[in-house]
């Protein structure tokens, strides 16, 4: 049997050679293929680039230079090199002298501060309470307000506003204050007719301030019986729903002048009866005790029946800092409590006494005042055994009691309670009480300051003031207070809080007092608070744009190393907010051009503690050219002679001279302020000397060009280089010099070197961007770029070139000036087309064209974003998002690298399930609820006596419930990319599974350009597209809690008052003090019978 298999053997072994043959054919042709492709691509004849690169870059340069005139500014600026003398800067003492200066400033503002106290106390200590006082005054809202009979409204009397420059122009009345009382309490309660009545006392002082300070702004005094005095009055117009929803008492600079820093565990029941109505009032409470917690303050929430649960498990027995990330992470899981169970409180108390003794030790809180709040519709016991067991005989940890509900059974042992332990008691039977009776442990907690008579003066971090919003958008300020105490003798034990005074002072107005021309192109100057929140910084980004500009949630809280992330120990954070003054160096990546771009720099940071106040001041100055400061010198008369001609301009929010001081200075402009300056007009106007010297230095030197620019343009032809439209020099002084070639109506960008443009003028936080790139470019080389795309579409159809001009030729010269021009995108890319065109051979036949279809040519920048494409809609993209293949290659060669960077304020777009019903729904100041506060009370009974609560529960969360897009605070890493400089020709083929893609990247001489050529016939798909898109940074569980356990060193206030000996706590709690509107009462009939 086996012989007659043999010849079926030898066939497979025959038909096995064969393919083996086959197969060795094909790998053959396979590779001849791909060689012979590889020597197709590799037809991109690199001399060839080169001509075009060449006489591309030739004739850009060309055009540059001659329409800026940079030859003829570098060659005046070297007549004067023997005139001046440069000086390294000394950041340190700069620092210093700046912390004083504000220092100073700030003063001054806490001064006028001091004198609304004083005159407000004496205006209290000879007032005696008439509860029949009528008393008409200018309520806020009222005034000017007309009945359909054309009289004034009660309390709405005329009250004259005319427009204030100083205020933006806003209509106010700068001789009268006038008084906003919130929507829900009553206009005519006798505590506020009495509260008015007698700081009507305050207008003089708020003239005088004004008169004594012109520079001040907004000055107030916020009472404590709800009411807000405020200078200059203005009209107060309500909202949509016809509601102002402002409570003094409930901003930060009340409640931090108000109290002492303060831990504080919040507990909140969450047994079985607390279902429905009660349980979302109790977390309206709660979530309003959040909001008069700040950034000093520290607490955690409880929930108990039974149990204890831990509002955030991850914090299971400590206290967390109530900023504002906090305190809105704790609100997201108050949502997620439910009613079940019996109630087992004291079990809860000794988990909060525990707490906080062990929080205490840690050294980490407030080391202030403790407190904790009860929030419960009832307590069985007095649990007397554990206070006694826990904080008496001192009494150190307050307890607040919220009894939630009209059931008052259980009252007698909660009042019980607040009064046994220093606290006080409260009953909040609807969700409109929830605000007014929250409020009232704030007064509690400010006896000891007021018995102790201390009135510390506090301030605020940068918050936005949207009433002075300007044209450049919305206002950062900070805020100066004071407390108000009562002085009559027979409540002195009781430590009567009347309310607090404060000033806004305009963050701006500190940047005035930063010498910008001193601390160099990249340098800058920034300060931050006790907690190592930035108080100004050019990195801070307050608003983000959604349709229309926005604040951001957490931006008052943004820390510092949070912009300055390089510092990854925060040695330099953790140094200012210790208040030391030192010197730090690090290497920063500070992005330009909407963090598009990236300059990579060595800083030196210097800083130093500002004096009397909770702030420290940081400078940071840039290495290199940077840190040199060079003075010239010419006289007045030719300096000012060349300063007044027509196209000289001086940087806006710089300070040259100060015309905020008087009100006749204040239409002045900066040009008009030097000249009545230096010829003696105005003698006794504060202006900055040096910088005067140096500007007047910077017009001479500078004048010539104006004359040669006149020139260019009487002598340009019709046809010749007619797409350069802007010629503009600035100086190191602030100095802009412009010369338009077309008529202004012609101009492809009508916004460049305007206001509307801030990237690319002088401004108070930076030089131009087309100076700042310009600067870190070779000296005699120019910078080109495209502005990416906008709102008006034709920004991005003109090319900006700059170029440097320093004054000597090492690396240490200061950059003096920066000249540009501005041309249109088409005829620039016309210049480069018609270079391309060029080619070696003799009879004319180029061997190469970008004509060709199988090559594709692109002009791109140094950080890799095209300027010229075939295809017109790539023109601004990122290169690497055309051509992955090719800038992954070019990234492996080193010809490009990536550098990551961090965005700590960035806005990332959600989608989550929203459960309002109990915070925004019901909020008592949000829409329905806010006009009807006392039908709540009503329907509750109703509801419950017919048991519809579930009904009416239900009914909302299902309106409630629903998907919800919404940007929120997150954490981004994206990529930027910059050009290796000692690169300046890379040739390269990319392997593609089954083809070769080939490469030519030529450097275009004395510019921040390549040309890139690249073979299109091998679409190499396999490699992705290279994008910049951020990237959100997600943190599992476990960092999440790491990231809210972790303690950032910070400094805590100076003062503490949390406890007196004298204090007499037997005003502990009771009924609610003010009556409600006689209108809020009769509308809820209405409403109750209409609502559904």
């Amino acid at each position: 049997m086996g012989s007659p298999g043999r010849p079926w053997t030898g066939f497979l072994a025959l038909e096995r050679s064969l393919l083996l043959l086959l197969l060795l054919f094909l790998g053959a042709a396979h590779s001849l293929r791909r060689a012979d492709g590889a020597g197709a691509e590799q037809q991109i004849p690199l001399s060839v680039v080169k001509l075009w690169a060449s006489a591309f870059g030739g004739e850009i340069r060309s055009i540059a230079a001659k329409y800026s005139g940079s030859q003829l500014l570098q060659k005046k600026y070297k007549e004067y090199e023997k005139d001046v003398t440069i000086e390294e800067i000394d950041g340190l003492q700069l620092v210093k002298k700046l912390a004083k200066i504000m220092e100073e400033m700030f003063h001054k503002k806490s001064e006028a501060v001091r004198r609304l106290v004083e005159a407000a106390e004496e205006a209290h200590l000879k007032h005696e309470f008439d509860a029949d006082l009528q008393y008409e005054y200018f309520n806020a809202v009222l005034i000017n307000e007309r009945d359909e009979d054309g009289n004034f409204l009660e309390l709405g009397k005329e009250f004259i506003l005319e427009p204030n420059d100083h205020f933006n122009n806003l209509p106010v009345n700068v001789t009268l204050s006038d008084v906003q009382v919130p929507t829900n309490m009553y206009n005519k309660d006798p505590a506020i007719v009495n509260g008015v009545y007698w700081s009507e006392s305050l207008n003089k002082v708020f003239v005088d301030n004004f008169d004594h300070d012109p520079s001040l702004i907004w000055q107030y005094f916020g009472s404590a019986k709800g009411f807000f005095r405020q200078y200059p009055g203005i009209k107060w117009e309500p909202d949509e729903n016809g509601v102002i929803a402002f409570d003094c008492r409930n901003r930060k600079w009340y409640i931090q002048a108000a109290t002492s820093p303060k831990d504080v565990v919040i507990l909140v029941d969450v047994s079985g009866s607390m279902k429905g109505l009660r349980l979302t009032i109790a977390k309206q409470t709660v979530s309003s005790i959040l909001d008069t917690l700040g950034d000093d303050d520290f607490f955690n929430i409880i929930a108990y029946n039974e149990e204890l649960h831990y509002v955030e498990p991850c914090l299971n027995g400590t206290l967390v800092q109530a900023d504002r990330a906090n305190k809105e992470h704790f609100r997201e899981h108050l949502d997620k409590l439910f009613a079940k169970g019996i109630g087992m409180l004291d079990i809860a108390l000794v988990e909060a006494f525990n707490m906080l003794s062990d929080f205490n030790h840690t050294g980490q809180g407030s080391i202030c005042s403790q407190a904790i709040m009860l929030v419960t519709d009832g307590a069985v016991d007095t649990y007397d055994a554990v206070f006694e067991k826990y904080n008496w005989p001192d009494r150190k940890v307050r307890i607040f009691t919220y009894l939630i509900g009209r059931e008052a059974a259980f009252a007698d042992n909660l009042k019980w309670m607040a009064c046994a332990n220093k606290g006080f008691f409260t009953q909040i039977s609807t969700l409109a009480d929830v605000q007014e009776n929250v409020m009232e442990y704030l007064h509690v907690l400010s006896r000891p300051k007021v018995i102790d008579q201390e009135h510390d003066v506090v301030w605020t971090e940068a918050y936005v003031d949207s009433t002075l919003a300007d044209d450049q958008g919305l206002v950062l300020m900070t805020t100066v207070a004071m407390p108000v105490f009562s002085k009559q003798n027979e409540t002195r034990t009781s430590g009567i809080l009347l309310g607090v005074v404060g000033t806004d002072v305009p963050v701006k107005e500190l940047l005035k007092a930063i010498p910008k021309y001193k601390l160099g192109i990249h340098g800058y100057a920034f300060a931050i608070t006790n907690n190592g929140y930035i108080l100004t910084h050019p990195e801070l980004r307050p608003l983000y744009e959604e349709g229309k500009k926005r604040r951001k949630p957490n931006y008052s809280s943004v820390d510092l190393s949070e912009v300055e992330w390089e510092d990854r120990d925060d040695v330099l954070r953790n140094a200012m907010v210790n208040r030391k003054t030192g010197k730090f160096s690090m290497e920063v990546k500070k992005t330009v051009d909407k963090g598009k771009r990236v300059l990579v720099m060595t800083n030196d940071y210097y800083y130093t503690d500002i004096k009397g106040t909770p702030f420290s001041l940081g400078v940071a100055l840039s290495r290199g050219h940077g840190k040199y400061f060079f003075r010239g010198n010419v006289t007045i008369e030719e300096g000012l002679h060349d300063l007044e001609q027509p196209d000289v301009s001086l940087a806006d929010e710089w300070s040259y001279c100060n015309t905020d001081l008087h009100p006749e200075h204040r239409q002045m402009t900066q040009l008009k302020a030097i000249k009545n300056y230096l010829t003696g007009k105005e003698p006794l106007l504060p202006c900055d000397k040096e910088l005067i010297q140096e500007v007047l230095f910077d017009a001479v030197v500078s004048a010539p060009i104006e004359a040669y620019w006149t020139s260019l343009a009487l002598n340009k032809s019709e046809n010749s280089d007619k797409g350069v439209e802007v010629a503009f020099l600035g100086t190191r002084t602030g100095l802009s010099r412009v010369n338009l070639f077309v008529g202004p109506e012609q101009l492809t960008n009508q916004d460049f070197l305007t206001a509307g443009d801030k990237e690319n003028i002088f401004n108070a936080d930076h030089f131009p961007l087309w100076y700042r790139r310009a600067a870190e470019q070779i000296p005699g080389s120019f910078v080109y770029s495209i502005p990416f795309s906008t709102e008006t579409a034709n920004k991005s159809n003109v090319v900006t070139a700059s170029t440097s001009i320093q004054l000597l030729d090492d690396r240490k010269s200061p950059v003096v000036a920066a000249v540009g021009i501005q041309m249109k995108l088409e005829f620039f890319q016309r210049k480069f087309w018609t270079a391309s065109r060029q080619c070696t051979s003799l009879d004319g036949r180029c061997s190469i064209s970008c004509d060709d279809d199988n090559i594709n040519c692109y002009l791109i920048d140094n950080n890799g974003f095209i300027l010229v494409s075939e295809d017109y809609t790539q023109t601004g993209r990122f290169f690497g998002e055309v051509e992955g293949a090719v800038m992954n290659k070019l990234l492996i060669m080193g010809s490009f690298k990536r550098i990551t960077l961090y965005d700590y304020q960035a806005m990332c777009r959600t989608t989550k399930e929203s459960s309002d019903s109990a915070h925004n729904l019901l909020n008592p100041y949000k829409a329905f609820f806010a006009a009807v506060k006392w039908i709540v009370t009503e329907l509750v009974l109703f509801l419950v006596e017919f048991n519809l609560c579930n009904w009416w529960h239900s009914d909302l969360i299902a309106k409630a419930q629903r998907l919800k897009h919404t940007l929120e605070p997150c954490d981004t890493e994206y990529p930027a990319f910059v050009s290796e400089r000692t690169i300046k020709e890379t040739t390269g083929n990319i392997d593609c599974d089954d083809c070769f893609k080939s490469f030519v990247i030529q450097q275009i001489q004395n510019s921040n350009l390549f040309m890139v050529v690249v073979s299109n016939e091998c679409e190499c798909e396999s490699v992705s597209p290279i994008t910049m898109e951020p990237i959100e940074i997600r943190y599992n569980e476990s960092l999440k809690c790491e990231r809210l356990k972790s303690h950032k060193i910070r400094r805590r206030p100076e003062s503490c008052h949390g406890f007196h000996p004298e204090e007499n706590a037997r005003e502990c709690g009771g009924v609610l003090g003010l009556s409600a509107k006689p209108t809020l009462v009769v509308l809820p009939l209405f409403l109750a019978i209409f609502s559904r």
